[in-house]
């Protein structure tokens, strides 16, 4: 029987990680383990762990903050079963997701990930939809009837044109995994790069939309964070889809090769932050929003 590893990477808020625990003890399939790695400082996170007295689940603390990929990084490291999900400490699973996961794996044995059907919640744990996920799903994201498989070139350029993932949700192939790990040199931008990274190595996805199992925690873009409208993240969105469009040319994915060069969705996400940075006076974000927005590299 393939055993299963969820992963729990946290920092931040305690009252929704600790929902988020619940929901993986929920499971009608018991046969998991979990793991979190504590990446904060919270006082009372220890003891709550020790009182859960649950065998399945078992809790660390980083000595020193190590941040959010290199406790992703340790996440894969130190998952053992033959299949992990990497959630995040504020999403929920339903109580069927461990079951209806272990049935697709089932039906396609080693394949190399899964994405099950998710729900996109807020803040509140509100079923909702803004602009970012109707455009996932109506631009982006393969119109999947049931099951689908992909892999290859076709999955590749279909995520690096947008990517429609909910990367907390997928459960991966623990060998893969392992195998390659998060690149050191992304830190908003890392889930992609692992997809692509396997895909290039041969696996594959099958995409289940037959029942929503995950609801993924979506929280509102505070206007005056800083770090939102600085344009960081675009400026390593930039770096990774110009290394990652001339491996594909390399590899002779044309088609994947294209996607990356124009990543319409990321062009398209820069687009709607660059109002925000305008009104907040962050004028060296914005101009990063307007290049990566109005630029590409495609010849």
């Amino acid at each position: 029987m393939v055993t299963f590893d969820f992963m729990l990477p946290y920092y931040g808020d305690v009252r929704l990680m600790q929902d988020a625990v619940r929901s993986v003890l929920a499971q009608t399939d018991p046969d998991f383990r979990l793991v979190v790695i504590d990446d904060g400082k919270e006082p009372e996170v220890p003891g709550w762990f020790e009182r859960l007295g649950d065998d399945r689940v078992h809790y660390t603390r980083n000595e020193q903050n190590l941040g959010i990929t290199k406790n992703f990084q340790k996440c894969a490291r130190l998952s053992e079963a033959d299949y992990v999900v990497i959630m995040g400490c504020d999403d929920l699973l339903h109580p069927h997701y461990l079951e209806t996961v272990r049935a697709v794996i089932g039906d396609h044995p080693g394949i190399g990930m899964v994405q099950p059907g998710v729900d996109v919640i807020d803040g509140e744990g509100r079923v909702t939809q803004g602009l970012a996920d109707h455009t996932k799903k109506r631009l982006y994201a393969p119109q999947v009837q049931g099951r689908r498989v992909m892999g290859g070139e076709e999955l590749a350029a279909s995520v690096l044109r947008g990517n429609w993932l909910y990367f907390p949700s997928i459960a991966w192939r623990g060998e893969a995994l392992r195998e390659v790990n998060f690149r050191d040199d992304y830190s908003v931008i890392q889930d992609l790069a692992l997809v692509v990274d396997l895909l290039e190595s041969g696996e594959r996805m099958v995409i289940d939309h037959s029942t929503t199992v995950f609801q993924y925690r979506r929280h509102a873009v505070s206007e005056s964070s800083v770090q939102a409208f600085s344009g960081t993240r675009f400026a390593e969105a930039e770096r990774y889809f110009a290394a990652v469009a001339a491996r594909m040319d390399a590899r002779g994915w044309p088609k994947a090769a294209r996607a990356a060069r124009f990543h319409s969705a990321s062009r398209l996400h820069a687009l709607t932050m660059l109002p925000g940075a305008l009104r907040r006076g962050h004028r060296e974000g914005a101009r990063t929003l307007a290049r990566h927005a109005f630029t590409s590299g495609q010849s």
